[in-house]
Formats: C-alpha cells, sequence, structure tokens
C-alpha cells in the first residue's frame, strides 16, 4: 500500500472514528461496506486494517487507513477500501469475537 492518500485526518475525534472502524473489521471476517457515495461493497477481510500516516496531495500528513477484501470464490479478486468512505459496516459471519 502506497504512503499517500487522497484525504488524511488530523482531528482527534477523526482518527477516534477510524480507529472505530478497525475495530469492525478483524480479519476473515466476511462484511459489507456500506459507503458515503451510497455504493456498498463486500468480501473477506484479509487482514485487520491499521490506521497510519499518509500523505494527501498537497503533501500534507494525517492519518487513514485502508482494508483489503477478498472473495474467496473468485480468485484474485482484490479490492482496497479507505476507511474514511465507508458509512456503516454489516457483518455477515460472526468473526468479531473469533479473530486469531
Amino acid at each position: 500500500m502506497s504512503r499517500e492518500a487522497m484525504c488524511v485526518y488530523t482531528d482527534k475525534r477523526d482518527i477516534q472514528r477510524l480507529e472505530s472502524l478497525v475495530a469492525e473489521l478483524p480479519a476473515n471476517g466476511h462484511v459489507v461496506l456500506l459507503m458515503h457515495d451510497g455504493s456498498a461493497c463486500d468480501g473477506v477481510v484479509s487482514t485487520r486494517p491499521n490506521v497510519q500516516v499518509f500523505r494527501d496531495p498537497q503533501q500534507r500528513e494525517g492519518i487513514n487507513a485502508e482494508v483489503s477484501l477478498e472473495r474467496p470464490d473468485v480468485p484474485g479478486w482484490i479490492q482496497h477500501v479507505w476507511l474514511d468512505q465507508i458509512a456503516h459496516v454489516e457483518h455477515l459471519d460472526s468473526t468479531m469475537g473469533s479473530e486469531t
């Protein structure tokens, strides 16, 4: 994953929201991500994302995170989603309490 993001965040409340989303995205969890733009994507979380320091196009430094989704039934399919674009996470399985 690149060290650049379209949007970065420095406000404590924004960073807490990103961290909250990280907690909702366990490794191997099957999720549907409802996006702010009204779209949705689903898949299995390959690894739990981590908030990291990125730079935006204006070279401002801040925090964001990206999650990678896979579909076991479609070999080679992967989708990267920026957490700041997610409005809501729906869980399609019960992995929240069983991440290893």
